[in-house]
């Protein structure tokens, strides 16, 4: 095991979060690795969040900082906003409601501090509600470019081989401050333009293309909640579908563009016209979401062009 003198901050953004994050502070309070800072930032809840954090804050001993926006800003500008204010070499992007196992960060680092070409690592998320299934062993990405939370719905016996993936999903992942600032685009880590949802996708493809490794570790082990995930398609909010529709296209312009439709046309040609025929027939209005993509290219484009700059100085 690496000595424990690698600094670590543990970064969580809350929106109405009342239910999880106490137990999400307690988990990380009770690591067996030093956490340095806990940054968390909150979206403007409405509910009780705010008032229990500064609960928490005011009768334990830890370093918490708060920073409480007056608008709902997103999971990404959150986090950006987090990662300013920490200089810590590792950062644990945690959502409120995953709880860990003492050891999840310790596991981590020491595998983070002995494979410095490994810029993100994560464990074995399992589903709070039933530990024997996974949530997620990182993420993966198909021939149609559309990612996917690996294992997801696996008995957790089928995943105890740890090893190198696509990505890790940003519910419990850990970054390296080296990663973020060689990836990190006009300042920004994760990308503003997404707001929520596939902007750790969207981390791990850039990462990726910039020559950096993401590790899964299963003996590192989290529990997650994921409610937004429960129902099906029809009963997520419309917020939901659009972002995850819309953010797939803002994903495959920036890091790869018209490239990649043509590197596998035979099989993203008739997903697109299936996946797009769906939408026009049953959910016309998810197609509303590309007001946001037109509105966006400028800054995409930039993002797209300092990408590209940065792929041919390696």
């Amino acid at each position: 095991m690496q000595p424990m003198n690698t600094r670590v901050s543990v970064h969580i953004v809350t929106f109405n979060s009342s239910e999880d994050i106490i137990p999400c502070l307690e988990a990380v309070q009770a690591q067996t690795y030093p956490i340095e800072q806990i940054v968390v930032v909150d979206n403007h809840s409405a509910d009780s969040t705010l008032n229990k954090i500064y609960s928490f804050q005011n009768s334990n001993e830890v370093k918490l900082t708060i920073i409480a926006n007056q608008e709902n800003l997103g999971f990404a500008p959150g986090h950006n906003q987090a990662i300013e204010t920490t200089d810590s070499d590792y950062i644990l992007v945690l959502n409120p409601d995953v709880t860990l196992d003492p050891r999840y960060v310790e596991i981590l680092i020491s595998y983070l501090e002995s494979h410095p070409e490994v810029g993100s690592a994560t464990g074995k998320l399992l589903l709070k509600s039933n530990p024997e299934i996974v949530d997620s062993t990182g993420l993966i990405m198909n021939k149609v470019y559309r990612a996917f939370d690996r294992g997801a719905g696996d008995p957790s016996s089928d995943w105890n081989q740890s090893g190198e993936v696509f990505g890790v999903s940003g519910a419990a992942a850990i970054y390296s401050r080296r990663m973020i600032r060689d990836i990190s685009i006009y300042g920004e880590f994760f990308d503003g333009d997404f707001f929520a949802y596939k902007e750790d996708v969207d981390v791990a493809w850039r990462a990726q293309i910039l020559g950096w490794k993401s590790y899964f570790h299963a003996e590192a082990i989290g529990y997650h909640a994921r409610g937004w995930k429960k129902g099906t398609r029809q009963q997520q909010p419309l917020f939901i579908r659009k972002a995850s529709y819309i953010n797939r296209y803002k994903m495959m312009y920036k890091n790869g563009g018209r490239s990649l439709w043509f590197r596998n046309l035979v099989h993203v040609l008739p997903y697109e016209i299936a996946s797009n025929g769906y939408v026009l027939l049953s959910e016309t209005s998810v197609l509303g979401a590309w007001g946001s993509f037109m509105k966006q290219f400028g800054n995409l484009k930039r993002k797209k062009d300092a990408i590209r700059a940065k792929m041919n100085s390696r």
